[in-house]
């Protein structure tokens, strides 16, 4: 194996035991690496061989997520031989690469997220149960995968808060709120009708057949609740629930601290998105609180 080769496999085996990424991000990383390497085919690694391989990315007309996901990947790899000691210098440093836009988060308004929220039926057991996914995605912020891995301990009615496990198996403590504690405890009964006679799975969400209901199974119920609230499909996700939650919080007033806490963001920066606020809401919140506005 070419000692470049063998840099990537050590890089990418410590981005799993290190940083505890998912073993779909690092399969990802190493196609990206894979290309990188041919396109190198074989040369020395420098900065105008890493600025070459960002032009053939653009030129072969990628989505800039893409682009900036693979000269991620580059970076990645070229730091940490320098942080192992293995180069002296890093090709990528004087090397403008792709950054991936930062979108504004796609927010439901609230009378939208009533809506979804009044969606299911109530009178039947799977109603009560999406009833409290609906509930438990938009109180807590979680991501989908956090909630179809969320166990029925990790889950404390009487003090209103759950632990959920987010990215590299870090856990957070989350405040749910009075309407997701009692949609949560009116499904509780039915739980126990979906549950498999003799086996329990640990799961708090369970599907029809009593197993552990899927990030599919999420979304879809989303989905379907969002049809019947009348919003469009394209503008409807378990994502679009945290970050509805997180844009209401932030025009409430939240700090951004608590919000990062709360959606448990590695950095700020990522939490600094929900400051994009409308013109009208700035307008608002200008003529409120400063000093001078009027």
């Amino acid at each position: 194996m070419a000692v470049l080769e063998q840099d990537v496999e050590d890089y990418l085996a410590s981005l799993a035991s290190e940083r505890g990424l998912s073993r779909h991000t690092v399969a990802a990383y190493r196609r990206d690496l894979a290309q990188y390497l041919a396109f190198l085919n074989g040369g020395n690694p420098s900065s105008s061989r890493v600025a070459g391989f960002v032009q053939s990315l653009n030129a072969r007309g990628l989505a800039a997520s893409s682009v900036a996901r693979k000269t991620a990947a580059v970076r990645g790899l070229h730091r940490f031989q320098v942080a192992e000691g293995i180069a002296e210098d890093d090709p990528t440093v004087l090397v403008d690469t792709a950054k991936r836009p930062r979108p504004l988060p796609k927010a439901l308004t609230l009378d939208e997220v009533l809506a979804l929220l009044e969606t299911p039926d109530s009178t039947t057991s799977a109603g009560r149960r999406d009833r409290a996914i609906l509930e438990f995605l938009y109180a807590s912020g979680a991501r989908v995968s956090e909630a179809a891995g969320l166990d029925l301990e990790d889950v404390d009615l009487e003090s209103g808060t759950a632990i959920v496990t987010g990215k590299g198996n870090k856990q957070r403590l989350v405040p749910l709120g009075t309407y997701a504690v009692s949609a949560i405890e009116n499904y509780l009964p039915d739980r126990l009708s979906f549950r498999t006679a003799g086996r329990d799975s640990g799961a708090l969400f369970l599907n029809i057949r009593g197993g552990r209901l899927s990030r599919q199974g999420l979304w879809g119920i989303v989905r379907k609740a969002g049809e019947l609230a009348g919003i469009p499909l394209d503008r409807v996700s378990p994502h679009v629930l945290r970050h509805s939650a997180a844009t209401h919080m932030v025009e409430r007033g939240a700090d951004l601290r608590s919000v990062q806490q709360l959606l448990g963001h590695a950095t700020i920066t990522t939490t600094q998105v929900y400051t994009r606020v409308t013109p009208q809401h700035l307008l608002e919140v200008y003529v409120t609180s400063h000093p001078r506005s009027r």
